[in-house]
């Protein structure tokens, strides 16, 4: 039906509280919601994509089809949420160190795997704890481990002290070790930085290390039968390579933008999975809820120039992999549905569809306009007319 998807994945954009929202201790949150009610931000696009009418439950007109997914995995993070995506639901979460830090065996490893001393094991902010302990990280070489409320341990360090090859090596040491049951979390994170005292800023040479999916996901499953899939943003990383063709790693959000266009431009026969953070790792975790409307209305200028490159034979669908609603307590992700939008020139008959019951409709729709296997959902193609 479509030579090329484009799926694009607005990292935390959700669009309401999940009707289990409650057992992950996250109440009235909406992500698109109250950053468009606190900031006023006009999103005329997103409008017409159907936005609004799933905040407002209205049924104004719109130029696609658009729905809410919901997550049936158990968890509220990115490598959860995309891997349901493609097929993969995670019933056990993965492990989070959130109030205790890592184990002292597990600090011990990191020192003998890098030969460097740890400073840091909490969990923090990546921008506050480098402004914290930089200054010592400069001084000592030691590595700056921390962690978050996602299943992650991220490790910092000033690119003049600890070169970017041997962060990544380390980063590879630490992620083998980490697979062991007590230790598992889903990513390690690379998360080099530059500057001086007060001045420190975080650098493009982040690199994430997830775990393998637990079985075969639709990205494999395109791959094998010959299809492009490329990867734009932090994709590859999520999936460890795994079924991925082409990788393409970004700044920030506007180099996403702009990639995904140049890749548009392009002639391909398969998919282009997006995913554009910023909102997510600048202003959700944050909680700026003024540079996350600001970051809302940037995607929105550019939907037109996006609309305009597509052809007539490609399908555009644009989602989230959870909630950070930036006007909620805390740090933390929020538990949320997810906005799905599918946009083609071809389309006559855009409405709003039955909600989808997990994330893996997404990746089932996929597989089933190429005509290749889906670990699991249920596809909507028939549905786009």
């Amino acid at each position: 039906m479509f030579k090329r998807i484009f799926l694009i994945v607005l990292d935390s954009v959700g669009i309401g509280e999940a009707k289990d929202a409650s057992k992950f201790g996250d109440f009235n949150v909406n992500t698109f919601g109250h950053t468009v009610e606190k900031t006023n931000v006009e999103l005329p696009n997103f409008k017409k994509f159907g936005y609004f009418n799933l905040l407002n439950n209205t049924n104004d007109s719109t130029i696609s089809y658009y729905t809410k997914a919901e997550e049936e995995s158990n968890g509220k993070d990115t490598l959860t949420g995309h891997l349901e995506m493609m097929g993969v639901v995670t019933k056990v979460p993965f492990k989070t160190f959130l109030n205790t830090g890592f184990p002292d065996e597990l600090i011990d490893s990191i020192k003998k795997i890098s030969g460097r001393d740890v400073i840091g094991n909490k969990a923090a902010s990546g921008t506050e704890i480098i402004e914290e302990l930089g200054e010592e990280q400069i001084k000592t070489g030691a590595l700056i481990v921390y962690t978050s409320a996602d299943s992650v341990l991220q490790i910092a360090a000033h690119e003049e002290v600890i070169p970017l090859d041997e962060l990544y090596r380390i980063c590879e040491g630490v992620r083998e070790i980490t697979k062991r049951e007590e230790w598992k979390v889903g990513r390690i994170i690379a998360r080099p930085y530059i500057g001086t005292p007060g001045n420190f800023t975080r650098t493009a040479g982040r690199h994430d290390y997830a775990l393998d999916p637990a079985h075969k996901t639709v990205l494999d499953n395109l791959k094998e039968k010959g299809y492009s899939v490329i990867s734009i943003g932090k994709i590859s990383d999520i999936f460890n390579n795994n079924g991925v063709t082409s990788i393409n790693k970004t700044k920030d959000n506007l180099d996403g933008i702009n990639k995904i266009i140049e890749t548009i431009d392009t002639d391909f026969n398969g998919l282009c999975f997006a995913n554009l953070n910023d909102y997510d790792m600048k202003y959700g975790h944050r909680r700026d809820v003024v540079g996350y409307g600001n970051s809302l209305k940037e995607f929105d200028n550019y939907i037109p120039t996006i609309l305009n490159h597509l052809k007539d034979d490609d399908l555009l669908m644009i989602t989230a992999d959870h909630g950070n609603d930036p006007t909620y307590i805390g740090t933390d992700h929020t538990r949320e549905d997810v906005p799905v939008i599918m946009y083609s020139k071809k389309f006559n008959g855009m409405k709003r569809l039955d909600n989808f019951k997990t994330f893996a409709s997404i990746g089932a729709t996929i597989a089933d306009n190429f005509n290749v296997d889906s670990p699991y959902g249920e596809s909507v193609l028939n549905e786009l007319k």
